[in-house]
């Protein structure tokens, strides 16, 4: 039986007007619950501040004023967590563990020391881009202080780091020690505000004093430096020491009494796991050794330019710890 033009069904405007009548009640309480509930932003910035936009249209959130012990609480129970992780890998692969892996293994050393722990200020990369750059938490701390400490330990020819953080935060004052070469790199010296708040030694750091007659270079230890100078605490410390950094930190963790903790804000070091040192059986104590004393990393990248140019093993890495510990100024509101 032909039905012709009739149809069976409902026709368009019939149909429009049926399928409003269903959907209406379903869209008004749809409203009314996301009205009545908060969005993801108004429930994140309950506890957060969002600063001004980072990268295109994304946004980093801050902790609100108050809220920094919180938001270090709640970083170091993700840490802790890592950390856990972290041994039950190490007690899966074994202990034989390689550093640097030749027959198609992960690279195992950098990828157990994952810098987990986030910054609750900006991170910024201070100085050139390549090598002489840093990884900094916090510029903007520093810049509201009337006065913060750097050291810089390994100063070569670049001194666009120690030149860069000074001009962002004006009252910071650099002590830069370096035994091959004669002072700061170029950046410094031409600008005159720079220069006065620079102090510069053709001195070398290490794991025991060594700086009587007849020693040249001169060495000293990190804590003979501190009581040299008279400060009791540096906001930031950099060290590329080209391998001594191990000697350097066990020995100042070393002279740390009961309780005490550790007088620096911030460490941006380049590792040079070679010659021994970068034997995971040695290393990973050395790195627990920072962990225990309040150190969390918070930024890495490999040298690269090293493995390329010269085509090594990636020995090397730029890391940046934070220190939650102490009265340093990124953890305290």
């Amino acid at each position: 039986m032909a039905f012709g033009n009739r149809s069976c069904g409902f026709s368009g405007q019939s149909l429009s007007r049926q399928a409003l009548f269903i959907l209406a009640p379903v869209l008004f309480f749809a409203l009314i619950f996301l009205l009545s509930s908060p969005t993801i932003t108004e429930t994140y910035s309950r506890h957060f501040k969002a600063s001004s936009p980072v990268l295109g249209d994304h946004q980093r959130y801050f902790p609100a004023p108050g809220e920094l012990r919180s938001w270090i609480a709640e970083e170091e129970a993700r840490y802790t967590a890592f950390l856990t992780d972290r041994r039950k890998l190490i007690e899966k692969i074994g202990p034989s563990i390689e550093s640097f892996p030749t027959h198609g293994e992960p690279n195992l050393l950098w990828d157990l020391l994952i810098p987990t722990f986030q910054c609750p200020h900006s991170v910024r990369r201070i100085g050139d881009l390549g090598d002489g750059g840093k990884w900094v938490c916090g510029v903007e701390v520093l810049a509201r202080q009337s006065r913060c400490i750097v050291y810089s330990f390994g100063i070569s020819t670049d001194s666009s780091f120690e030149a860069d953080l000074m001009t962002r935060a004006p009252g910071c004052e650099v002590w830069g020690y370096d035994f091959s070469v004669d002072g700061f790199g170029p950046q410094i010296p031409k600008d005159s505000d720079l220069a006065r708040r620079a102090y510069f030694h053709k001195w070398g750091l290490s794991g025991k004093d060594a700086h009587g007659p007849g020693d040249n270079p001169p060495m000293y230890t990190l804590r003979t430096l501190l009581e040299m100078n008279g400060h009791d605490f540096v906001d930031v410390l950099k060290i590329d020491v080209e391998g001594s950094e191990f000697d350097v930190l066990t020995s100042f963790l070393q002279t740390l009494k009961h309780g005490e903790t550790l007088p620096f804000g911030q460490l941006q070091i380049e590792i040079h796991a070679w010659d021994g040192h970068g034997d995971f059986a040695n290393f990973l104590p050395w790195w627990e050794a920072l962990e225990a004393a309040g150190f969390r990393p918070f930024f890495w990248e490999p040298n690269l330019p090293y493995v390329n140019n010269l085509r090594r093993r990636p020995d090397l890495a730029e890391y940046s710890f934070i220190n939650i510990y102490g009265q340093n100024p990124l953890i305290i509101d």
